[in-house]
């Protein structure tokens, strides 16, 4: 079996959808990273990065104790390994690939993030015009890159669907709230439309969608608990 220690964000949905294409048994273990279950010492044993999602195989490739995993990138990996699928077996496939994967990760998601992040502040936080420019011309950039690739490929490595599209298409799917226009963009609104028309895809992006939280619905005090828990975030300390 499978443990996905997840929460309903675009990078939780990448993994829900990758599990969903290879129909793998798997049980979603709530991470409420709002609420700070990220920062309990259960999951830090399993992931070092106090982030979400973590995965822990109980009958691991190889055999042996439970493995656990975190970085939703290799997560993907792992789990494309282990189901043979989405995954090429060639050396050239695999890091055409494994390229787009560390694409998603060190580009289109950090940015995508912060554009997020900087758009949701109020103004008690302070002028974010330049953030927001910065972080919003990121993206836009972003969907450039997807969308050049698009305009010659069927999907990100050519006629193959694999987890390169999985990977992308969570972050990908939320160009609205990014501040973009689908329309400027019309290879990358293709793939989109093609991509959400597949039932594991819709069934990986609605994985407890009902956990979600609108955190302008909780009392203020929540709020402010949850701003100093989140934001600004410093080195943890080495137990004593």
């Amino acid at each position: 079996m499978l443990d996905l220690h997840y929460w309903p964000t675009p990078n939780g949905k990448k993994v829900t959808i990758l599990l969903e294409e290879c129909g793998l048994p798997y049980k979603l273990v709530p991470c409420n990273i709002g609420r700070g279950d990220q920062f309990q010492d259960s999951f830090l044993k399993i992931c070092p990065n106090n982030r979400m999602p973590a995965l822990v195989d109980h009958d691991p490739l190889g055999g042996g104790a439970p493995l656990s995993i975190f970085e939703s990138g290799a997560i993907m990996m792992y789990i494309a390994e282990k189901a043979g699928k989405f995954y090429p077996q060639d050396v050239r496939g695999r890091y055409d690939v494994n390229q787009w994967i560390l694409w998603q990760m060190a580009n289109q998601g950090p940015k995508s993030g912060e554009c997020g992040h900087f758009r949701r502040l109020g103004a008690d936080q302070g002028d974010q015009t330049y953030a927001i420019r910065r972080f919003s011309d990121e993206v836009n950039r972003m969907f450039g890159v997807l969308n050049n690739q698009l305009y010659s490929c069927r999907y990100l490595i050519g006629d193959t669907y694999t987890i390169a599209d999985m990977i992308c298409y969570p972050w990908a799917v939320l160009w609205k709230a990014q501040g973009q226009d689908i329309e400027e963009f019309k290879y990358v609104k293709r793939w989109l439309d093609e991509l959400s028309a597949r039932p594991a895809v819709q069934k990986g992006m609605a994985a407890r969608s009902e956990w979600a939280e609108d955190m302008t619905k909780l009392p203020k005090e929540e709020q402010d608990r949850r701003r100093k828990l989140l934001y600004n975030q410093r080195a943890r300390p080495v137990p004593a």
